[in-house]
């Protein structure tokens, strides 16, 4: 409060009012006094004085000739400590209504000195606070979306759009940490991470937190070197250890990096910020689908001219997950299609792979390639994931139903496996559904599962243990080995397309996948060959020990109801 005050002086309790008057006058920026009472200070301002004298209150001028100012002043008046925090002298000035109608209030200072404040100033300044607060990300204390956009645009006017830039950064891994530590853990981290990004760049730089693990950076006067030296920061950054709460963790960031150089943007409906932001949100995901923890960049090949496609396929695919929640399944938006699976000892097809399509009305068809990374990114795959689960367990019931019981196999996102509960999620859509866990398969990309937490390991063998059979899909894309294999909680090895599209015309390869088949037999796993089209393929991975084969040549994924009709083959059985 002493901040909004003004020093005044002060008058005896028996000055005359005439005098008070006088002094008023002689000084015309004088805007109240303070009278000293037998208790204490009361506030004289000058709009009391006046209307006292006015006579609108039944006396005037005449009568009050010999009246002291001690007589007119409330000596219950509010008077505020010079050091009340602004919010606590608001609450007070609340819970005094009739102040409000007086222009000003006592403020009185350490020593005693007294001063006055405005009560429009405070309430102004009381505003501003909120406004504040409310532009500003309450966890970290970073500028948030709104205000970001608002000094954004400020400064595109004020400085060359040329020379801008945009870092969009997201925290890799930061929802694994979440899910299962909790999100006190969680919120510390994000706080740790901002301090650490406000450090990272320059004073005149603008750092706010979009959401939930996303942050963005806005440079000034910068050139490209620059900007990557900010980005390089960020990520060297991110990828020092974080303790909290005595427990010593580990993340990384992935930078989307877009400069105004870059940009036409008179070409765009969007502003300089939007347009900046949203072309570096499509960078950071290619940063994502690269690798994570680097940065990432819109190529001159990139589809620029719809950068903003991740935001829409955001936003509609939250629109799908709505309508799957209300009308389970979700016909026309969502839907699961199946791809036999021929197993080569039976010559019978005893289980299928179910394969996830969504069908927009504003973007179309979408391929789950596109649309998978971003609700990984998003959070999205956690409902997505928990519809295909249950789908696919309805679907394997009416097939049980109608004499078939078929395996059925569902992919599942490492962001999944990182949930807490994950598995009691499994098991209990399994028992919703009223079949065995023998016919639900969760099969694991390769390349992204293996190198996660141990925790996503102990999730598959629980699963596993519980009779859910757990296979590794695109065996050969990444770096596990044989070796390796024989710590995971595996049922089956599923050999990826691009070894197996060349069995037929390569030796070597062949040679190679023999080994892998031989090996994999002596751990006591079923080994799988998807991408199989050729009648070739098929007749040597029939020589080579293959257990099961799945592609085009057996049956391309369709709706639920053509499998028992593809199942009848006729299949060219070696």
């Amino acid at each position: 409060m002493g901040d909004l005050s003004t020093p005044v002086p002060t008058l005896a309790a028996d000055t005359p009012i005439l005098v008070a008057e006088r002094r008023f006058r002689d000084e015309p920026t004088l805007r109240a006094v303070a009278v000293a009472g037998p208790g204490g200070l009361a506030l004289l301002t000058l709009r009391l004085l006046e209307t006292q004298l006015s006579g609108r209150l039944g006396y005037g001028r005449a009568l009050l000739s010999r009246a002291v100012v001690g007589g007119i002043v409330d000596a219950d008046s509010l008077v505020l400590a010079s050091d009340a925090p602004l919010l606590e002298a608001a609450e007070q000035l609340l819970t005094r209504v009739d102040w409000l109608r007086d222009d000003e209030v006592l403020v009185m200072g350490p020593a005693g000195e007294p001063a006055v404040a405005s009560v429009s100033v405070i309430f102004r300044e009381v505003g501003l606070l909120f406004r504040d607060i409310a532009m500003r990300d309450q966890l970290t204390g970073l500028p948030n979306r709104r205000l970001l956009h608002e000094r954004g645009e400020l400064l595109s006017t004020q400085v060359d759009p040329g020379r801008m830039a945009v870092l969009y950064v997201d925290l890799d891994g930061f929802k694994q940490i979440n899910d299962s530590l909790g999100h006190k853990t969680g919120d510390e981290l994000l706080v740790e991470f901002a301090r650490r990004l406000s450090a990272s760049v320059r004073p005149q730089d603008l750092v706010g937190r979009l959401g939930g693990d996303e942050f963005a950076v806005l440079l000034t006067d910068v050139a490209e070197e620059e900007t990557l030296a900010v980005a390089d920061r960020i990520i060297a950054a991110s990828q020092e250890s974080f303790l909290i709460d005595g427990l010593q963790l580990y993340l990384s960031a992935s930078v989307g990096v877009v400069t105004g150089a870059e940009v036409a943007f008179e070409e765009s409906a969007l502003s300089v910020l939007d347009t900046l932001l949203q072309r570096s949100d499509v960078a950071m995901l290619h940063a994502k689908r690269a690798g994570k923890a680097r940065i990432g960049r819109i190529g001159a090949r990139d589809d620029m001219a719809s950068p903003n496609r991740p935001a829409v396929i955001r936003r509609r695919l939250g629109h799908a997950l709505e309508q799957a929640a209300q009308n389970e399944p979700a016909p026309g938006v969502l839907s699961l299609h199946y791809q036999p699976k021929l197993d080569l000892r039976s010559g019978e097809v005893e289980s299928v792979e179910a394969l996830l399509r969504w069908t927009d009305a504003e973007l179309g068809q979408v391929s789950p390639a596109e649309f998978i990374p971003v609700a990984e990114h998003t959070g999205q795959i956690r409902a997505l994931g928990s519809w295909v689960l249950r789908a696919a367990c309805r679907q394997a019931r009416e097939w049980l139903d109608q004499g078939h019981s078929w395996t059925v196999a569902i992919n599942v996102s490492p962001v999944q496996l990182g949930i807490q509960g994950f598995v009691s999620e499994v098991l209990g859509a399994v028992r919703t559904a009223g079949i065995p866990t023998s016919l639900l398969q969760i099969e694991v990309t390769e390349s992204r599962a293996i190198g996660d937490a141990p925790f996503a390991l102990e999730q598959l063998a629980d699963l596993r243990t519980a009779g859910v059979r757990v296979h590794l899909d695109d065996f050969g894309t990444a770096y596990s080995s044989l070796a390796r294999l024989r710590n995971l909680p595996l049922d089956a090895l599923k050999i990826d397309q691009s070894i197996t599209g060349r069995i037929d015309s390569d030796e070597a390869d062949a040679m190679l996948l023999a080994g892998v088949i031989g090996a994999a037999h002596l751990l006591g796993l079923t080994v799988i060959a998807e991408g199989v089209e050729r009648d070739t393929q098929f007749t040597r991975l029939s020589e080579l020990g293959c257990d099961v084969v799945q592609g085009y040549l057996i049956g391309r994924p369709s709706p639920a109801g053509d499998l028992p009709r593809l199942s009848a083959g006729p299949f060219p059985l070696a």
